[in-house]
This record gives C-alpha cells, sequence and structure tokens, in this order.
C-alpha cells in the first residue's frame, strides 16, 4: 500500500510530493468520494478523484507503488476514468481563454484563427445535432 500523496506523484498526476500533500490537505482529492488526510493508504480498486484546471479528474488504482515510474509505466498503475463531459468542459475553457484576448495582445496568429474557426465549426455542428434532436 502506499499513502495517497505519494501515490499520486508516482503516477505523475503531481510534479511534486509536497504540490500532492497540499492538494489532498485543500479537499482537491478524494478517494472513493470523501476527502482524505495525505497519509491516506491507497488500495488496488479504489477511484481517486482529483481537482486540477478546474475539472474533477477520475483515476482507477489498478496497482499500488513505493517509487515514481517513467511516464510509459504509467498505464501500469492507474487507469483514467476520467467522464468525457468533463474533459469536453476543460477543451471549452482553453478555447474561452483563446477567445477573450486581453487588449494590446495583438491579432491572432494564423494557429489561433484556426483553433477559433475549429471551435466555430464545432459549436455549429453540435448546435445543428440538437435541432435535429428535437
Amino acid at each position: 500500500m502506499a499513502r495517497i500523496d505519494k501515490y499520486l506523484w508516482c503516477i505523475r498526476v503531481f510534479k511534486t510530493r509536497s504540490l500532492a500533500t497540499h492538494a489532498v490537505k485543500n479537499n482537491k482529492v478524494l478517494v472513493n468520494k470523501e476527502a482524505v488526510k495525505p497519509a491516506r493508504e491507497v488500495k488496488p480498486g479504489d477511484i481517486i478523484q482529483v481537482r486540477k484546471q478546474n475539472i474533477w479528474y477520475k483515476y482507477k488504482v489498478l496497482a499500488t507503488l513505493k517509487n515514481r515510474v517513467g511516464a510509459k509505466l504509467v498505464a501500469d498503475y492507474r487507469e483514467d476514468i476520467t467522464p468525457a463531459e468533463e474533459l469536453h468542459k476543460l477543451e471549452m475553457l482553453r478555447i474561452r481563454i483563446m477567445q477573450d484576448r486581453p487588449k494590446g495582445m495583438g491579432r491572432p496568429t494564423k494557429k489561433d484563427r484556426r483553433d477559433m474557426d475549429d471551435f466555430r465549426d464545432d459549436w455549429s455542428d453540435w448546435d445543428e445535432e440538437l435541432e435535429d434532436a428535437e
């Protein structure tokens, strides 16, 4: 078994262990839908929810570990079960930030303009799907 703060650091959810500990202390980490303390032990089968970047990520513990592992090996220890709605919400937040350019930022780059056009196209497709559903 491993402590929740160390586990989150080991599976690369947080860059440092102190950031993981801080998140757990501030109730941004839930284990099986309960707020926990940093010393809480996790075991295989636990569902961990982590609030980062204004969305709740959800992970299922597959196995515990003692040391930080490489990015390629993370999939052996956790399964990402974050709902698609949460990921969509994150994408919308990123696009909104791009849309609301502060005054003086200059013209959007060609890539920014393409991203904005793609966003508008996605929204128009989504609106059409809603109208068809009604």
